[in-house]
């Protein structure tokens, strides 16, 4: 008798789930996940105000001007989850090749433009009137789509060195070196790394990612440390650092996590948001959060976004297809790796960085691509093995018919 996914399924604790109580598993984690990334958002709009007013007075003679911002792109980013949850995600296994070598031509044009000189410093950016656009968002998210589809597509031979390993290293470490020389350093190492996450997810040889790995680490290394202004970040790590900024920005970030205590400082409290604290609300706003809000805030949005975390493997464990499998593993680990790093950076446990906190740091591009990352993950969440949209209440009935 032939078993398939669509006849049982198996959970973590070993027991087998029956299809109606996978269902129910996969559309309440996706009913809880839009919960999660709505207080996400609603802290975002919080926070951001808080930390941001006295540097929006500064810079724009507006206290308010990072605040209707935020205000503006957590609804438009609300729209993005509810536009789609309601699309068919199996649309990006059909558009993954174009998206994901549209990426790269923007990502090779914005070096272009940087070599001739028409783009001066970091390549990372396409204005578009009043905002701009990150593309290394872009093609994070073209490369989770291109290597479901491909490792979905090699199940059969994902072992194999020259048919599976070699065609999806090189994809991989071309994003990434593309983003590498923009230069986004950060951003490329994190690319990396959820790159090969999802080839090992999907079963690619371990010795094969670890002969990779070997070569590839200390050339990350020699790279990281080619630009003073990356080897400072490095030796204000480790070394204490001094009275140059970076020192200066970690130090300031401690004594806002030491300020807050147990139950914080309150809302609009925090000293080191007034000038003392650069970018605090962006990479640093987690240390307002700590500072306004206390030990017990900051473990309430950890907490979040390991419940976001738990959510995201369940709707990827009972999933309709291999596509949506992977598809759902890629976004989940790629904003809870971005939460965690941005976290570890402002408690010092990392060294300086400049990677958001999703849903909750200022900014557009990032939170609208994460809102397209959570309504695909609601959207895999309310679809059968069969291909059909669960009801609005399917969970509730168990996926009964």
């Amino acid at each position: 008798m032939k078993h398939s996914e669509d006849m049982v399924e198996v959970s973590a604790v070993g027991k087998i789930a029956a299809p109606g109580q996978a269902v129910e598993a996969k559309s309440v984690a996706g009913k809880l996940l839009l919960l999660i990334v709505v207080f996400l958002m609603c802290i975002g709009v919080v926070v951001v105000y808080s930390s941001g007013a006295g540097w929006a007075q500064r810079k724009f003679s507006n206290p308010e001007y990072f605040l209707w911002r935020q205000v503006f792109f957590t609804f438009l980013g609300l729209a993005t989850v509810i536009v789609f949850s309601s699309i068919d995600y199996r649309i990006f296994r059909k558009l993954s090749k174009v998206l994901f070598f549209l990426s790269i031509i923007l990502l090779a044009g914005l070096l272009f433009f940087k070599f001739i000189g028409v783009i001066k410093g970091a390549a990372r950016w396409i204005p578009l009137g009043p905002i701009s656009f990150q593309v290394s968002d872009f093609a994070k998210y073209a490369l989770i789509f291109h290597f479901a589809r491909l490792i979905t597509d090699k199940r059969d031979f994902i072992k194999d060195l020259n048919e599976s390993y070699y065609p999806l290293l090189t994809l991989l470490l071309t994003v990434v070196a593309l983003i590498a020389f923009a230069p986004n350093f950060s951003t490329a190492s994190l690319v990396a790394t959820i790159g090969f996450t999802m080839m090992f997810l999907g079963g690619v040889r371990f010795k094969h990612l670890l002969a990779t790995a070997v070569p590839l680490i200390p050339l990350a290394g020699l790279f990281a440390i080619a630009q003073p202004y990356r080897v400072a970040r490095l030796l204000s790590f480790f070394n204490g650092g001094n009275e140059q900024q970076l020192s200066y920005q970690v130090r300031q970030a401690l004594i806002g996590l030491g300020n807050g205590g147990m139950f914080g400082l309150g809302i609009g409290e925090s000293k080191q948001r007034e000038l003392f604290l650069p970018l605090s609300y962006n990479d640093f706003v987690f240390v307002i959060i700590g500072e306004e809000f206390g030990f017990i805030g900051a473990v309430a949005v950890l907490s979040l976004f390991a419940a976001f975390f738990v959510c995201g493997l369940i709707i990827a464990k009972n999933a309709a297809d291999g596509f949506g499998r992977f598809v759902a593993l890629g976004i989940t680990i790629t904003i809870v790796l971005y939460a965690f790093i941005n976290i570890a950076v402002a408690s010092h446990v990392l060294p300086t960085t400049g990677v958001p906190l999703p849903f909750i740091s200022y900014g557009g591009t990032a939170l609208l691509f994460n809102s397209l990352g959570v309504g695909i993950l609601i959207n895999i969440s309310r679809k059968r093995n069969g291909g059909e949209m669960l009801s609005p209440d399917a969970g509730m009935r168990g996926g009964a018919q």
